[in-house]
């Protein structure tokens, strides 16, 4: 095979796999001496290893080992399980016994081109040449997006309150764990005056980004008026109709929103198609914070009514969104209100705090830690 030169030294670590030295040696000096950085692997078993400890910017191998010398299949098999391991990685595919459908085939499972042994030593060249500078674009890429969520995050958590006011009373405890880097769950907690306390809860339709813009601007709209001291029907009212000018046909936004009287034990709420907040009495009964109005951003002339509803000593208000009830486990079951509610009533002991970490770690370990959906709890609990 002649000897080719690229123009300029190339830059980039490969990983090289065949079961032939020979064929390894060949290739190591024709990719060294364009520059590259290559590492050698004799099977499929060592290249699984070798990315599981490194990094690399393209991987040439050969389809055919020991096992399978004419098939394929040995290589196959290991260009899905390299895909399954990243997903990224450009994969260039060897054969000697090469036919369509086993390039197809290789193709299909993720590998990024084909070359066919004995090969073109500057065709070779230029296919990984491409290869590597796709990888580095790709990375590239990924790396601004992630210092770009990174930076989305760490805004987005500054809307959030970063400590929540004393209640005479009562202990309040609230969390939110979004899929993504950012989501659109939001929560807030708000004194108005000594003894009045605003608690909200909302859910953006949709994750993400789409989700946080809408979560910052209904945010950026609802703080003026819990300091003004809106009632929550008219709070309701006035959010909807601000957030109707701006909502997407395909969005809305569920919001729940309740002044709690210290003074009098009474909460005055506005539910605005959330999922109906759960009180669990001390004394065994429940009752749900029905939802008493459409969702934020879709109806603009809707009039929102708003309802009154008692705390006792021992009761426990939970607020979440449907990330929490709805996280389903391995079988499809979600964890439901139900749930909730019998693990609400199991744990006796503890704070706000503890219960809330209990009952997020039992949703937890129902769906595996697989979260599909941004997940928020708020717990009022009333002291004995």
């Amino acid at each position: 095979m002649p000897a080719v030169r690229a123009t300029q030294p190339a830059s980039g670590r490969l990983l090289v796999a065949d079961d032939q030295p020979h064929v390894l040696t060949a290739l190591e000096m024709l990719l060294d001496g364009q520059g590259y950085q290559t590492y050698a692997a004799s099977n499929p078993g060592s290249v699984l290893d070798a990315l599981r400890a490194q990094t690399f910017d393209t991987v040439l191998m050969d389809l055919n080992y020991t096992r399978d010398t004419t098939g394929g299949g040995e290589g196959l098999e290991l260009v899905s399980r390299i895909r399954s391991l990243d997903q990224t990685i450009p994969l260039v595919v060897m054969t000697a016994w090469s036919s369509v459908g086993l390039a197809v085939e290789a193709m299909r499972r993720g590998a990024s081109d084909f070359i066919q042994k004995p090969w073109n030593n500057a065709e070779l060249l230029e296919k990984v040449r491409e290869q590597v500078e796709r990888c580095h674009v790709l990375r590239s890429s990924q790396q601004q997006q992630e210092e770009e969520s990174s930076e989305a995050s760490q805004i987005q958590k500054g809307l959030l309150p970063s400590s929540l006011p004393q209640i005479q009373g009562y202990d309040i405890s609230a969390t939110t764990r979004p899929v993504n880097f950012i989501g659109g769950d939001y929560y807030d907690v708000v004194r108005i005056s000594d003894t009045h306390t605003a608690i909200c809860i909302t859910d953006v339709a949709g994750k993400g980004l789409s989700g946080a813009l809408l979560m910052a601007n209904l945010q950026a709209a609802l703080r003026p008026l819990i300091r003004e001291n809106v009632q929550p029907r008219d709070l309701c009212s006035r959010l909807n109709r601000h957030l109707c000018e701006i909502m997407p046909a395909n969005k809305f936004i569920s919001f729940f929103y309740g002044v709690l009287d210290s003074n009098k034990n009474l909460l005055t709420y506005c539910n605005a198609g959330h999922n109906p907040p759960l009180l669990v009495r001390f004394d065994g009964g429940t009752r749900e914070l029905t939802s008493s109005g459409a969702i934020l951003g879709q109806f603009p002339n809707w009039h929102y009514v708003q309802t009154d509803v008692g705390l006792d000593r021992g009761d426990i208000l939970l607020l979440f969104t449907d990330g929490v009830s709805e996280a389903q486990g391995g079988d499809g079951e979600a964890f439901g209100e139900q749930r909730l509610l019998q693990h609400a009533r199991a744990i006796q002991t503890g704070d706000a705090t503890t219960l809330q970490q209990a009952l997020l770690g039992k949703v937890s370990e129902h769906c595996g830690n697989q979260f599909q959906d941004d997940a928020t709890m708020i717990v009022l609990r009333a002291r004995r």
